[in-house]
């Protein structure tokens, strides 16, 4: 039996991953601002600890980690679930707006990660499963803030890949493309009141149009993601980076052939820069 610590537990992807491990017998600490919203959704289940958790509050995250421990011994898997969107051209955010999605999107996690490696570190084992997205691959216009977390998220991820291995603990960042969950809704997305006329009608402009029409449309089934999930976490050696959906592996492979045509094009300049020794020999 392994035990989950999942974020934003109460919906989205959080709750499906919540289903799918108490179906399989494992635990689940399920955190939320409001537990009684994940108490309403799965019962009084005995393998299930609802936990009220604002990630942003570090205090509380601690604590959350300690009761889990405290019911279960162990936690096995972290899902740094919990995040939302902010749509809007880079320059109509407010510095106000950029700091808030921060405070949740990568502040929050690494409020959480700090919280439960300690444990992780002691049993020499465990999974990290830190929630990106397509966005955290591929700039999208209208998206850039937003992305910036989830390209903050990547970075952090790869960096404490290498830093946990010793200790037996592995990384996953989840990429998921366009799911059909609540993201697009105001639950789950702030779009910046500050629209600025000069981008009507230019990609970041029509993004705004584009996630109105596209909410509750989006091609990825999110059932499947959190079974993917369950079926990742089990094999002997998940990937760092797992992409979910069609339109994620359609976007990674395209931005893996520009970085590709744009390297080949500017390899002569971009080699030149090296003291020459190191320059003939990088060539």
């Amino acid at each position: 039996m392994k035990v989950w610590f999942i974020t934003g537990a109460s919906r989205g992807f959080g709750a499906l991953m919540t289903k799918e491990a108490l179906a399989s017998g494992d635990a689940v600490i399920a955190t939320a601002r409001n537990p009684k919203t994940i108490i309403e959704q799965f019962g009084d289940h005995p393998n299930l600890l609802a936990v009220a958790l604002d990630v942003t509050n570090e205090t509380q995250a601690k604590k959350a980690a300690a009761a889990g421990i405290a019911r279960f011994s162990r936690i096995d898997v972290l899902a740094n679930n919990a995040g939302y969107g902010l749509l809007g051209a880079v320059e109509e955010a407010s510095a106000e707006e950029i700091e808030r999605i921060y405070a949740t999107n990568v502040f929050g996690l690494l409020k959480v990660t700090r919280a439960v490696l300690p444990y992780m570190r002691r049993q020499r084992s465990g999974h990290i499963l830190n929630f990106s997205s397509i966005g955290g691959y591929f700039g999208y216009p209208g998206w850039g803030v937003y992305g910036s977390t989830k390209f903050a998220v990547e970075g952090l991820s790869e960096s404490i890949a290498a830093e946990l291995a010793p200790f037996g603990i592995k990384v996953t960042i989840v990429e998921p493309g366009f799911f059909r969950t609540d993201f697009l809704a105001d639950s789950s997305l702030a779009i910046s009141p500050a629209s600025i006329a000069d981008y009507e009608g230019t990609p970041a402009g029509n993004m705004r149009n584009f996630a109105v029409d596209a909410n509750h449309a989006q091609p990825g089934n999110p059932a499947k993601l959190a079974a993917g999930i369950m079926t990742m976490v089990n094999s002997a050696k998940p990937p760092l980076r797992m992409p979910f959906g069609s339109d994620t592996v359609t976007m990674i492979a395209a931005q893996h052939a520009s970085i590709e045509r744009e390297l080949a094009a500017w390899r002569e300049l971009a080699v030149s820069t090296d003291f020459a020794n190191q320059a003939t020999a990088g060539a």
